[in-house]
This record gives C-alpha cells, sequence and structure tokens, in this order.
C-alpha cells in the first residue's frame, strides 16, 4: 500500500476530531442528502482516493494530479492510497463496501467496467452500476510498439513474419489485450498474449524482446518513442493522436479496432446526492486549473470531464460494443487472441 498526503492547507487532525465530536453531539450526519450535508462535508476529515495499480502508472499519476488541487479546496488532507490487483478489482471491492459519506473515492477505470467482464465470469465482474459516478475524467489512448531490434514496423510486416507473433499485455481483460486480440483476429496474424500486470512491465518486456509487441497506454510509451527505443506500429484511437502525428490508426491500417481507457471518479453507493455534488464541484475546480491542464498535456490525456451519468451511458455503450464485437471475431479474453 502506498500513501501520499496532498494539498497545503487543512485543519489539524485535532481540530478534525473536534469537528466529527461536534457534529455527532448535534445529531449531524451524511446520509439525507440535503443541503446540509454538503455544507458539513468533509467536515475535517481527510477523504482518501483508492487507486487499483501500483505507483507510477497513468491512473496513479492522474489520483496524485488531482489530489492537491482538490485538497486546496476541500480543505482537508486527500490521501492517495494503491491497492494494485486483478487489474483494479480489488479496489473496487473495496470502494463499494466503504461507508457512502464521500470520504472513500477511487479513480475508477473505464476497462474494469466494459472490458474485464468479458474476460471474467459475472460474479467475478466489476458493475458499474454499483457505485456513484461523481465526473468523468479523461481518456487514454492505445498503441502497439515493439523493440526496434525486432525490425517489425507495420501490421503488414507481423503478417509476414512467418511466425505466431507473441504479445504483451499489460493483463486479463484490458483494453491493451482486447486491442491486440482483435487486431490479430482481423488480420489473420496467429499470436499468442502474454500478460503482464500492468503497463511498466509490459513495457519492459517489450524493450527486452521477451514479446515481439505490446500495446501501451501512451503516455506511458510517448517518451520512448520519441527516444527512438520503441517504435510504435499503429494507436487505436479513432483518430490520429496529435502526439503521434506520423503513426496511422488501426481503422487507417484497415482494421475496425477503436479501444481507448477512459477514467472516472466513483464512490460508494449512496453517497448523499450534497455530498457528490460537493465533489463534483471541487474535481471541476481541479480540471480548470492551469497544472492540471499542463498535466493531462504532458501525459497524453484527452480530457473527458462529462457528468457521471454521462460517462455511465458512455461506459454501458462501449460494454455492448466490445461484447459484439468479441463474440463477431470469436475472441475469448483471457485465453488466446
Amino acid at each position: 500500500m502506498t500513501r501520499t498526503l496532498a494539498g497545503r492547507r487543512w485543519p489539524s487532525i485535532g481540530l478534525g476530531l473536534a469537528l466529527a465530536v461536534a457534529l455527532t453531539a448535534c445529531g449531524g450526519n451524511l446520509g439525507s442528502g440535503s443541503s446540509e450535508d454538503a455544507a458539513e462535508f468533509p467536515g475535517g476529515d481527510p477523504v482518501t482516493i483508492l487507486v487499483g495499480a501500483d505507483p507510477g502508472g497513468s491512473t496513479d499519476l492522474i489520483a496524485r494530479a488531482l489530489a492537491e488541487p482538490a485538497s486546496d479546496d476541500l480543505g482537508v488532507p486527500v490521501v492517495v492510497e494503491n491497492r494494485p490487483g486483478a487489474n483494479g478489482a480489488l479496489a473496487a471491492r473495496e470502494l463499494a463496501s466503504a461507508a457512502p459519506d464521500g470520504h472513500r473515492l477511487m479513480i475508477f477505470n473505464g476497462s474494469l467496467a466494459y472490458i474485464t467482464p468479458l474476460a471474467v465470469s459475472p460474479e467475478e465482474a466489476v458493475d458499474v452500476a454499483d457505485y456513484e459516478i461523481i465526473t468523468g475524467v479523461s481518456q487514454d489512448d492505445y498503441v502497439l510498439v515493439t523493440a526496434p531490434s525486432s525490425g517489425l514496423r507495420t501490421v503488414q510486416d507481423l503478417a509476414n513474419a512467418g511466425r505466431p507473433i507473441t504479445y504483451g499485455t499489460t493483463g486479463v481483460g484490458t483494453g491493451s489485450e482486447l486491442s491486440q486480440a482483435l487486431l490479430f483476429s482481423q488480420a489473420g496474424i496467429p499470436a499468442s498474449a502474454v500478460p503482464f500486470d500492468g503497463g511498466s512491465p509490459t513495457l519492459t518486456a517489450v524493450l527486452g524482446g521477451q514479446v515481439d509487441v505490446g500495446s501501451i497506454q501512451l503516455g506511458e510509451a510517448v517518451e520512448q518513442i520519441q527516444a527512438g527505443t520503441l517504435t510504435p506500429i499503429v494507436t487505436f484511437a479513432r483518430q490520429r493522436p496529435s502526439y503521434l502525428p506520423d503513426t496511422p490508426t488501426a481503422v487507417e491500417a484497415g482494421y475496425d479496432v477503436p479501444v481507448q481507457q477512459s477514467r472516472a471518479v466513483a464512490a460508494p453507493k449512496g453517497t448523499p446526492p450534497a455530498v457528490l455534488d460537493r465533489l463534483r464541484a471541487s474535481f471541476q475546480k481541479a480540471f480548470a486549473t492551469d497544472a492540471y491542464k499542463q498535466f493531462n498535456t504532458d501525459n497524453q490525456l484527452t480530457p473527458n470531464e462529462v457528468g457521471g451519468e454521462e460517462l455511465r451511458a458512455q461506459w454501458t455503450g462501449s460494454l455492448d460494443s466490445y461484447r459484439r464485437v468479441t463474440e463477431q471475431y470469436g475472441i475469448k479474453l483471457g485465453g488466446q487472441g
């Protein structure tokens, strides 16, 4: 577990305890969804943001970029805690069982809601209906990369290799796995998935030649691409990202494989609407800061700061769409692509 405190101004813990005692004494609680809930929240207590991945990846960086401005606005510490495992499902389950009081949140990866359910049993799948979505955050494109020493430059090079291709994924049931499984299926290229635990080890495996290629989130790969130590083959964006204007999309290469990662801030089901509104307003202020806008630019993230219900509709649509194409091409996520 990794914890980080963010923010420069907040009441002392002692003051927080005093406020909590005072609220209890006057019968205050956060459960009615009234305007008083928002006025009382956060009541001097810290807010924790769970991240279902190790420190250093895109999701972790987003949480830390939001934590400081949110802390400034809320006036309490905002703590980032990492709970890696099961592509974020461990953190999601912890969030689902937390008190719905606005003090425990999560940066929720969209793939957990619209790709992982295609790879696991219904009992294991995380259902986004079990959470409150505070706000959408951003989208992240995937790029298929290889080591320059592989001699591979295009999808046609992969097809002409004359042998099965090994492809690294950031985990079972991720956009990384789905994007490559769809590409190789449509291109008729025999290929085997090699799952890793996140983007960093996948990137290392590609650089070290342990696998032929890997699909990695653009923000995690762009520095190596610009340095010439990784070769981009295609992106899985709907349109060419401005950060890689010379790299074709898989669609341009002739394959219908638009796959993106998307993120949101989520809270436990039943969190009072007034508290959700207060948190949403705080994150909207964070989105508007120059520092956060620069963070998005530096990490090749496309803002998707929509409301919770619009985000939920996006993810539900993605689940339906990805279910159709995996059935169409006979893809079994978690097995061979």
